[in-house]
C-alpha cells in the first residue's frame, strides 16, 4: 500500500522538482538504524531523526503509518515524533523526502530514538501527483503534461500574487490586470479573467459564482498553508467537467495532522508593501487536529495609463478633433449633422471626442490594493484511514479587474464552507461558496455618468452637451476671425475643454462619490451581485484485478443561486435564478509489460439546465524505458468543453445607452449598428423595409465551447542529473463564445422599421422601449486550429548550483480563418525562462529571467499589440535553525523593465521586499 497523504515538499537540493503524495519503496533502507535505546514497553511514541546518507538533517521529511492518514513532518533539525498504537502488532513506517528514495521500516515495538538515513533517488524523481488522473501516480508516468511546485519553490516566488510567478513554468501565460488580480492560461486564448482554466483549493472551485471567474489568489489561501501546486496543461473535462477546457490549477493545502506548529511570515518593501501571514496547527489528540490561517496584504496598486488611440477611434491620437484613448474613461463622440440647427457646415460629418478621465483621476486616493483572508479547519480520524474534515474560509480583497471595462473591485470576496469524508479509496465532498461585491465600481460607467451630469446643480444641460455646443461655437468664431481650418479646430478643442469639469473642482469629488455609491443602472457605477454555488461530489476507486486493472468512478452535482436585485442578472422579480449542472465520470487503467506500459481510458457525461449534454473522452498511454523506468513516453487524445458563464447566460445590465443581455432563449434577430449612423436609411425603411435586408443580423442561442487535442510527450532523466519534459500538441476549437453589439428587440424578435425609428430616438432615455442597442453573446461558427511545443530542462549540477530552462511555442493556424477574424488567441509565439538556484549551507537562492515575445491581444476592453517584455525575479534566504527563522529578501522585475501583460492594463514595475519567516514546531 501507499501512504495516504502528501509528503512534505521542502527540498533544497531539488528546488525545481516537486514532491507530494510520494510513493514509498517496497524494501527497507540498508542505512536505517531501528533500535538505539530500549523504551518503556507501555510507551506509545515513535521518535527520531531523518538524515541524508552523509548525516545532514532533512527538514520537512514526512513520516507516515503505512495505509493510514497518521503522519507527521520533521522539524528544522530533521527530528520527528509520532504517536501510534502497537496493540494490533508491528507498525510499518514510511519515510519520504523529495529527490530521495522512500523507505519503509517495520517496528515491532515503540521506539524513541530512530535514526533514518535516506539515499538520493536514482531517477531524481520520487514525487507523485493526484490531479492528472484524480488518483495518486508518479509524476514521470502522468498521462498528460503536468507541472508541480513544492513548498520550497512556492516560498521562492517573489511576485506579490502567487499566480503571476507561475510564468516561470513552461507553457503558462500569466496576465496581471493589477497587482493582485492575475489570470493564468495554457496553450493560448489568454484572457484577463482565466475562464478556461479552473482553479481549485483542495478540489474546491475558487471561482466567483456570479461571474465564473477566479480572481487569482486574491481570495485563495495564504502561501504558508500551500503544500504544493499542480498544473495540468490542456483539456481536462474528462475528469473535471465544465470549464476545464485548457487546464486545471490545483492548490493542495497542508494537513494539520502532518504539519503542526506555528509559522509566521512578515514582509515589507517598495510601494508601501506590508504583508503578514500566520498559520497554527495542532493535534489535540491522536484523532483530532485543527489549523487556522490568517493573512493581510496591502500595497500601492499598479495604475493603467495607456494613452494610445483605440482601434475603434475615428481620429488618431493627438487629433484636434479629439480621440478615444485606451485608458481614459467617459469619453464619447459626436458626429455633427446638417439637421442640427446652428451646426457649422465645415463640421458636418466630422466626429469630435469629449475627453474622458484617466484611471488615476477616477480612482483618486483609492490606490491601495489589499487582501485579507482567514481560514479554519478541523479534522477527525474516524479510523486510521478515514478522515472527516470541516472547514470555513472568509476572504476579501481590493484590486482592478479587466473585462469589457476596467472595474475597481473594492472589498470583493467570498465565504466558503466545506465538509469532506476521505478514505484511501475515495471521498465524499460538499462545499458552498457565496460571493459579494463590497463597494466595487466600473470606471467606464463612472466617467460616462460624470460627463452626463448637469453642468450646474439642478440644471438641464450636461457637461457632454456643453462640450459639443462650445466646440461648435468656438470653431465658428475662430473661422470668422480668419483662422485656418486646423487652427480653428485646435482653438475649438481648447475652448470646449475649458468648459469641462476639472478633477480639482469640489463638484467632481461630490459627483464621483455619489455615482460610486449608487447601484441603480444608468445612474450609478457601483456593481452588485450576491450569488451562491453549492457543490457535492464523490469518487471511489476499485482494484479490479491483481494484474494491474483499476477503475475510478465519480459523480458531481453543482447548483448556482444567482442574485443581483436586477442590477446584473435578469432577477428583477427579487427571486434568485437557479441554474444547475451535473455529471458522472469513469476511468479505467491497465498496466502491462511488467508495469512498463500504462493504458487509461476516461470519459465524463455532463448535463445542463440550458444546454445539451456533453461527453468528454480521454485516452492515454505511457510507456517507460530504462532500468529505473526513467524514460517515459506519453500520448493522449482528449475532448473538453466550457459552458457559458452565468453572466453570458443570464446577464441583464441596463446602462441607458444600451442593454447587456444574456443569450439562452431563442436567440436574437436584429440589425447591425450601421443603422445608428444613418437616419436617412431609417427614413427610407419606413416606406420600403427591403432596404434593411443587407443590415440584418441573427444570433443563435448559446452552446458549449469545444476543443479536441492530441498530445505526445517525454518526461524523464536524459543523462545523470539532467531532467527533461517535452511535449507537442495539436488542438481544434469550435464554438468560441464572443459578443456582438447590434440593434434588436429585447424579446429576440427583429424590429420593424417603425420600432427602429422609435428606438433610435429614445434608446438613450426610454429604458422601457423594446428596441434597444443590445450587447449579447454568441458562438462563432469558425473552427480555430492551434499547435505548440513546450520543452523544459533542469540540470542538477550540485546542491549549490542548479540550472533550469524552458521554452514554449504556440502557433495559431490562420490558413482557414477569414480576414480580420478575431480569435482572442492573445498568446506569444515564443517565450522562454532561464534560471539558477541552489543552497550553500543555510543560504538558499534562486534567480529567473523570463522573456515574452510581443503579440496581438484582442480583449473585450481593447485591442492592441503587447510589446516584447521581460522580467528578472530573484530570492535570497538565510536560515538560522536554532531560532527556527529564515531571513528573506526578494525582488520581482528587478530591472523595472517594461512589463505590460494585458493590453489596457498597467505596466508591472519592480517590487522588492525584505522579510522574516519563523517556524516553531
Amino acid at each position: 500500500m501507499k501512504p495516504l497523504y502528501p509528503s512534505v515538499l521542502t527540498a533544497l537540493l531539488l528546488p525545481h522538482l516537486v514532491a507530494a503524495h510520494s510513493s514509498p519503496a517496497t524494501s527497507s533502507s540498508p542505512s536505517t538504524t531501528i533500535r538505539v535505546a530500549e523504551p518503556d514497553p507501555a510507551e506509545r511514541s515513535v521518535a527520531g531523526q531523518v538524515l541524508t546518507d552523509s548525516g545532514e538533517p532533512l527538514p520537512g521529511a514526512t513520516v507516515f503509518i503505512k495505509g493510514s492518514f497518521i503522519g507527521t513532518s520533521a522539524d528544522q533539525f530533521g527530528k520527528f515524533s509520532l504517536n501510534t498504537s502497537f496493540e494490533n502488532g508491528p507498525v510499518t513506517l514510511v519515510f519520504s523526502y523529495v529527490g530521495y528514495d522512500s523507505r519503509e521500516i517495520v517496528l515491532p515495538n515503540p521506539e524513541l530514538t530512530l535514526t533514518i538515513g535516506l539515499s538520493p533517488s536514482a531517477t531524481l524523481l520520487n514525487e507523485t501527483v493526484v490531479s492528472a488522473s484524480r488518483v495518486e501516480e508518479n509524476i514521470l508516468r502522468a498521462p498528460v503534461t503536468i507541472d508541480k511546485l513544492s513548498t520550497r519553490q512556492i516560498e521562492k516566488i517573489t511576485t506579490p500574487e502567487i499566480l503571476s510567478g507561475l510564468g516561470q513554468l513552461k507553457g503558462l501565460d500569466v496576465s496581471s490586470a493589477s497587482m493582485l488580480f492575475t489570470s493564468v492560461s495554457t496553450r493560448g486564448f489568454n484572457t484577463a479573467k482565466s475562464e478556461r482554466v479552473i482553479q481549485l483549493v483542495d478540489y474546491m472551485d475558487t471561482q466567483l459564482p456570479s461571474l465564473n471567474l477566479s480572481p487569482g489568489n486574491l481570495v485563495g489561501i495564504p502561501e504558508l498553508d500551500m503544500e504544493s501546486i499542480e498544473i495540468i496543461h490542456g483539456p481536462a473535462s474528462a475528469l473535471y467537467g465544465s470549464n476545464a477546457l485548457s487546464g486545471v490549477i490545483l492548490f493542495n493545502s497542508k494537513d494539520p495532522f502532518v504539519y503542526e506548529g506555528l509559522s509566521v511570515r512578515l514582509r515589507g518593501g517598495e510601494r508601501n508593501l506590508l504583508d503578514g501571514q500566520v498559520r497554527y496547527a495542532k493535534k489535540l489528540t491522536d484523532k483530532l487536529a485543527f489549523k487556522i490561517n490568517a493573512s493581510a496584504f496591502r500595497a500601492n496598486d499598479w495604475i493603467a495609463d495607456n494613452m494610445e488611440a483605440t482601434r475603434s477611434s475615428v481620429n488618431p491620437a493627438g487629433s484636434t478633433l479629439g480621440y478615444n484613448a485606451v485608458n481614459r474613461y467617459g469619453e464619447s463622440s459626436y458626429t455633427y449633422t446638417s439637421s442640427q440647427a446652428g451646426t457649422n457646415a465645415e463640421l458636418v460629418g466630422r466626429t469630435v471626442y469629449l475627453p474622458g478621465f484617466t484611471e488615476q483621476q477616477l480612482i483618486a486616493d483609492d490606490t491601495r490594493t489589499s487582501s485579507y483572508r482567514v481560514q479554519g479547519a478541523l479534522s477527525y480520524l474516524l479510523r486510521d484511514d478515514l478522515k472527516l474534515t470541516a472547514e470555513a474560509k472568509y476572504a476579501e480583497g481590493t484590486a482592478t479587474y479587466q473585462n469589457i471595462s476596467r472595474f475597481r473591485v473594492k472589498g470583493l470576496g467570498t465565504t466558503q464552507y466545506r465538509a469532506e469524508l476521505k478514505s484511501s479509496k475515495g471521498f465524499l465532498r460538499l462545499y458552498s461558496t457565496e460571493d459579494f461585491t463590497g463597494d466595487s465600481y466600473e470606471l467606464n460607467q463612472l466617467g460616462s455618468l460624470i460627463q452626463a451630469s448637469p453642468a450646474t446643480e439642478g440644471g438641464s444641460v450636461s457637461y457632454a452637451q456643453q462640450f459639443y455646443g462650445s466646440y461648435n461655437a468656438a470653431y465658428t468664431q475662430a473661422r470668422r476671425a480668419g483662422q485656418s481650418v486646423e487652427a480653428a479646430l485646435a482653438t475649438a478643442q481648447t475652448a470646449a475643454s475649458a468648459t469641462q469639469l476639472k478633477t480639482s473642482d469640489p463638484r467632481f469629488a461630490t459627483l464621483r462619490e455619489r455615482i460610486i455609491r449608487d447601484r441603480q443602472p444608468g445612474r450609478g457605477a457601483q456593481q452588485y451581485f450576491n450569488s451562491f454555488l453549492h457543490d457535492i461530489s464523490g469518487q471511489r476507486s476499485f482494484r479490479l484485478s491483481d494484474a494491474g486493472t483499476d477503475l475510478t468512478v465519480g459523480a458531481a452535482y453543482r447548483e448556482y443561486r444567482l442574485g443581483s436585485n436586477g442590477i446584473l442578472f435578469s432577477d428583477q422579480n427579487g427571486k434568485r435564478i437557479r441554474n444547475y449542472e451535473y455529471g458522472a465520470y469513469g476511468q479505467l487503467t491497465q498496466t502491462l509489460l511488467d508495469e512498463r506500459l500504462k493504458l487509461a481510458l476516461a470519459g465524463r457525461v455532463d448535463e445542463f439546465k440550458n444546454f445539451k449534454p456533453a461527453f468528454s473522452p480521454r485516452a492515454s498511454a505511457v510507456y517507460s524505458l530504462g532500468k529505473n523506468k526513467q524514460h517515459n513516453f506519453r500520448a493522449s487524445y482528449g475532448q473538453a468543453f466550457r459552458s457559458p458563464s452565468q453572466t453570458e447566460q443570464y446577464l441583464y445590465n441596463d446602462i441607458r445607452t444600451g442593454l447587456l443581455i444574456g443569450n439562452i432563449g431563442n436567440g436574437f434577430q436584429g440589425y447591425n449598428v450601421t443603422l445608428f449612423n444613418s437616419p436617412q436609411l431609417l427614413a427610407a425603411a419606413q416606406s420600403n423595409p427591403a432596404v434593411l435586408k443587407p443590415y440584418e443580423y441573427t444570433i443563435s442561442p448559446l452552446k458549449l465551447e469545444q476543443v479536441q487535442t492530441a498530445e505526445v510527450g517525454y518526461k524523464g532523466v536524459l543523462l545523470p542529473n539532467l531532467y527533461a519534459d517535452v511535449s507537442y500538441y495539436r488542438s481544434r476549437y469550435q464554438d468560441f463564445i464572443g459578443a456582438q453589439t447590434f440593434v434588436g428587440n429585447t424579446d429576440g424578435s427583429r424590429p420593424t422599421p417603425q420600432q427602429l425609428a422609435a428606438g433610435y430616438s429614445t434608446a438613450y432615455t426610454n429604458q422601457a422601449q423594446p428596441t434597444r442597442v443590445l450587447f449579447a453573446y454568441y458562438n462563432s461558427n469558425q473552427e480555430v486550429r492551434t499547435q505548440g511545443v513546450t520543452a523544459g530542462l533542469t540540470y542538477y549540477f550540485r546542491k549549490a548550483f542548479n540550472l533550469t530552462g524552458n521554452y514554449s511555442l504556440n502557433v495559431l493556424n490562420r490558413s482557414n480563418l477569414p480576414t480580420n477574424f478575431q480569435t482572442y488567441f492573445n498568446t506569444p509565439k515564443h517565450k522562454y525562462n532561464i534560471g539558477a538556484n541552489g543552497a550553500v549551507g543555510n543560504l538558499t537562492y534562486s534567480v529567473n529571467y523570463r522573456w515574452v515575445q510581443g503579440h496581438l491581444q484582442e480583449m473585450p476592453f481593447a485591442v492592441g499589440t503587447i510589446r516584447d517584455y521581460s522580467t528578472t525575479d530573484a530570492y535570497l534566504g538565510y536560515t538560522v535553525p536554532k531560532l527556527g527563522s529564515t531571513f528573506q529578501a526578494g525582488v520581482s522585475n528587478a530591472f523595472n523593465a517594461n512589463n505590460v501583460q494585458v493590453f489596457g492594463g498597467p505596466q508591472i514595475g519592480r517590487l522588492a521586499y525584505l522579510g522574516l519567516r519563523v517556524d516553531i514546531k
